[in-house]
């Protein structure tokens, strides 16, 4: 009977931290900042963008060279 009742508390302990844990998950993927979420998106674009006209620079230099 114990153990019953037991285990019984176990799931409902449980289901408690699935329940906080799953709500954080929800809040920090749905609720972050928009406005800081799309600059860093743009920081990031703006990084490969400048990597690529780096290469194509350096393909270019490499080509005249020749």
């Amino acid at each position: 009977m114990f153990a019953e009742m037991a285990r019984g508390n176990q799931r409902d302990l449980a289901r408690q931290k699935n329940l906080k844990k799953q709500q954080e998950l929800a809040k920090s993927t749905k609720k972050g900042d928009y406005q800081k979420r799309k600059e860093n998106d743009a920081d990031i674009l703006r990084e490969k963008q400048r990597l690529a006209d780096e290469r194509k620079a350096a393909e270019a230099a490499a080509n005249l060279k020749k």
